[in-house]
Order: C-alpha cells, then sequence, then structure tokens
C-alpha cells in the first residue's frame, strides 16, 4: 500500500498535485497540507515563524516533558488555526507515530544530536534547532545516520540563503560573489567577527554556581529533560530560558548564536566541506560548570584563511574579510547601499561596487524550500553534512574555552591532533539509556 510520503513524492515529480482528489489523501482538506509534522520540545522557540505557524505543512502534534508547556502548546496550536492536535506523553511515542512525517526538534542543544538520530532511525525527516549538535561527535554521528537513512534534515538558520545576515545590512549572496570570484586575491583570507563588525555574541549567557537543590515541580519531569546529560540536583535556573549558562545543556552565547553567524560565513568563504585545522584561545579560565566569556578565539584553517572571534571589542575597527591582496570587504555603512569594500587605493563608490557585482557570475542555486526536499528527497542546502561543518566551528572554539588553550585538528578524522584532553570534549559521553540510542 502507497503511504502518503511516497505518494506525495510520485504526485510532485508528476506535477499532479492541481488535480489530485482530497480523498485520496485520506481526506485532508488540500494537497499542499498533507505532510505533517510534530514538535518536540514547546518552549519559547516552538513559537517562531518556521515551527508553531509554519503553513507549509500541517501540524498535528506536540510533546514536552513539562506539562505546561504541553498545556500553552495546545492552547497556541488551536489559536494558529491547527485545530485539536493531539499531546504526545514522551517523543519516543511520537516518533513511533506514522503518520507524522517530519519532526521539528525544539529542544535544548543537549538533546539535538540524539533525538535526529532517533528521528532518522525512525524514519522521519528532522528540522532541527540551531546548535546542530553540542560536539564534534554527536554531529559525527548525526550525519552518518541521516546519511545511512537515506533522511531529510534541514536546520533552523537560514542566513545563507535568506534574509540580511545579522549586522551586516545586506544579504550573504553578494559577500559569496566577492570571495568566489577572487576579488580578495589567491591566498589566505582574514575573518574578524565581533560588535564591531555587527555581530555580539550574548555574554549575558551565564549560569550559577553553586546552586542550591530544589523541589521540582510536580508537572515537570526533569530525569527527561535531562535526557543525555549528567544527572544534576533540579534547579529551575538550570532550565527553560536559563539553560544555555551551563556547559551540560549549551556552550553561552556561542551555543545560542554562532551558527546563525558562522553558517553564512563558512558558506561565503566557501568551506563547506572542510573544517579549521588550529584553534587558538586567549580569556579567563571557564567554570567546569557554568558558562563564562572569552576574549578572543582564533580559528585556522588549512590553506591559512583566520576566522577571529572578538570577544573583548580589540578589533572592533577590521573589517568582516580582509582579502590575501589587502582588499577588504566591511558591513553596509551608514548611508551606503550596499557592502563597503576598500582597496589600497581607497574606498569604492557604491557605484562601483554595485556595478562589480552585477558584473560577476552569481553563486550556484541553492535548495531552499524544505517541503519541497521532503517530496523530492533533494537535499536541502544546510543539511546534516554543511550544518555539521558549520556547528565544528564554534564546538572548537567551545572545547578551546573548556580547555583554556587552544589545539589543533583533523578535518578529516574529525579529531584532535594528539590531544586526548580535547579529544575529551569533543567526543562526550552520554547519559544511559540514551549512549545506546545514538551511537549503538
Amino acid at each position: 500500500m502507497t503511504n502518503r510520503r511516497d505518494f506525495l513524492k510520485s504526485a510532485a515529480a508528476l506535477g499532479a498535485f492541481s488535480i489530485v482528489p482530497a480523498g485520496v489523501l485520506k481526506g485532508e482538506t488540500a494537497p499542499s497540507n498533507q505532510l505533517t509534522r510534530a514538535i518536540i520540545g514547546f518552549g519559547g522557540i516552538a513559537h517562531s515563524a518556521n515551527h508553531l505557524p509554519f503553513k507549509g505543512s500541517r501540524l498535528i502534534g506536540l510533546c514536552d516533558p513539562d506539562e505546561l508547556h504541553v498545556k500553552d502548546g495546545l492552547a497556541c496550536a488551536e489559536r494558529a488555526g491547527w485545530g485539536k492536535v493531539k499531546a504526545y506523553k514522551d517523543f519516543m511515542a511520537l516518533l513511533a507515530d506514522n503518520s507524522v512525517d517530519v519532526v521539528h526538534i525544539c529542544t535544548p542543544p543537549h538533546w539535538h544530536g540524539c533525538m535526529s538520530v532517533m528521528a532518522a532511525n525512525a524514519g522521519k525527516d528532522i528540522w532541527c534547532e540551531k546548535p546542530m549538535t553540542r560536539t564534534v561527535g554527536e554531529g559525527k554521528r548525526v550525519m552518518e545516520v541521516v546519511k545511512a537513512r537515506k533522511r531529510m534534515f534541514r536546520l533552523n538558520t537560514w542566513f545563507r540563503f535568506q534574509d540580511t545576515f545579522y549586522g551586516f545590512g545586506t544579504t550573504v549572496k553578494p559577500i559569496r560573489q566577492v570571495v568566489e570570484n577572487g576579488l580578495l586575491g589567491k591566498g589566505p583570507i582574514k575573518c574578524v567577527f565581533g560588535a564591531g563588525q555587527g555581530f555580539d555574541w550574548k555574554f549575558f549567557w551565564s549560569g550559577l554556581v553553586n546552586l542550591v537543590p530544589q523541589k521540582c515541580p510536580s508537572t515537570f519531569d526533569w530525569d527527561m529533560w535531562l535526557g543525555p546529560a549528567p544527572w544534576k540536583p533540579y534547579h529551575a535556573h538550570r532550565t527553560h530560558a536559563t539553560f544555555r549558562g551551563y556547559w551540560d545543556y549549551d556552550g553561552g552565547g556561542l551555543g545560542d548564536m554562532a551558527q546563525h553567524y558562522l553558517d553564512p560565513l563558512q558558506y561565503l568563504l566557501c568551506k563547506d566541506e572542510t573544517s579549521p585545522v588550529k584553534i587558538d584561545y586567549v580569556g579567563p579560565k571557564q567554570h567546569p560548570d557554568v558558562v563564562g566569556r572569552f576574549d578572543r578565539i582564533t580559528l585556522t584553517y588549512a590553506d591559512g584563511t583566520e576566522v577571529i572571534l572578538d570577544g573583548d571589542g580589540t578589533l572592533k575597527g577590521e573589517p568582516l574579510l580582509r582579502g590575501a591582496n589587502g582588499t577588504c570587504v566591511y558591513k553596509k555603512g551608514e548611508g551606503s547601499t550596499t557592502l563597503r569594500i576598500k582597496d589600497a587605493n581607497g574606498w569604492w563608490p557604491d557605484k562601483k561596487v554595485v556595478d562589480q557585482l552585477a558584473a560577476l557570475p552569481p553563486p550556484a542555486a541553492q535548495q531552499t524550500d524544505f517541503m519541497d526536499s521532503v517530496r523530492t528527497r533533494k537535499p536541502f542546502c544546510l543539511n546534516e553534512q554543511t550544518g555539521f561543518r558549520s556547528c565544528t566551528m564554534f564546538n572548537l572554539a567551545i572545547v578551546a574555552e573548556r580547555l583554556g588553550r587552544g589545539f589543533e585538528f583533523d578535518p578529516v578524522k574529525l579529531c584532535a591532533k594528539n590531544d586526548p584532553a580535547a579529544d575529551r570534549f569533543l567526543f562526550q559521553a552520554l547519559r544511559e539509556p540514551w549512549q545506546k540510542e545514538m551511537f549503538g
């Protein structure tokens, strides 16, 4: 018997959606709504445009270990026009439901890798919040299983293909054109990321030390919320809106925002298939439980290209990109109409920048409709492989933070070079039974 997903794929290939009778599709109202989805984790991010309100497929269910979140989610789903959706007891029941095509993983990051693997093994396609995973080891495993199970995967950030790049004033496309077409010369590029370039790492995401255990609310399944993370006594500050400040669940500002920033950077630098080979760290010693701040982290690629994360604001005057030939790319300035370029002869007039960009070949087209990916099995542009590489950029930075020093990394073997201490952070064991669920 043909299942709904296979039918939709066939219909898409034939361009037949406009003539398919609704009755063939189990009675639903419109062929465009037949892909179904459910949300795992119903905190603040689940309300964002790509999750609860998204109209490209039909929301049919949700789950969360907090009963109050579930109650709120059911009410919000009804207000959003989805009717009475199903509340699952836990995410494993959701994954076992054959009526769900796509799962949205909107949990804290310590669950992203394990849930992605379990969803792929359950035959689901996956729309995962950023960051993709907390560690390189988890990301590697997600890549392996998603590929083996032939699933479609989308990471929920989008600046490589739409909208204005955070703080830059333009989309990523013209910056990619500049790099891809050699305007910055033949050789390594220096990239500086910080408040001066329009990027802010949210240093307020820091936890509290010496927490006194609290009584867990009867409506909250603390053990399920922890999941693969190490067991710790319950405290409200470790959960919900403030969890990002603890290493067990996220990586502070880098974990929260770096994939939004570094994924488009990876794309515009044409580095989608590799990772840095050397990581340098300058900053204070980190607490073993609570995320702190950093001063500077430098990620260096094999070709000498550097990505410098400016945490203390000392590089505010630097351009976003400085090429081997001295040509520099700056964010759009006040009164300018496009990104700004400066070379040895000074600033380019806006018209010269616009004319030059118009003359350059555009970047290759990208697959930017995830529901089309689900129907046609054509991989989304920000998938488990490209997402892994951009996630690896800041996961390497986080490891350097936690070590309090730099280290070297092998982008092919995906491990530290002769550095067991670094590898212990790159490949962290999960709490059972989730270690077995993820790694077998």
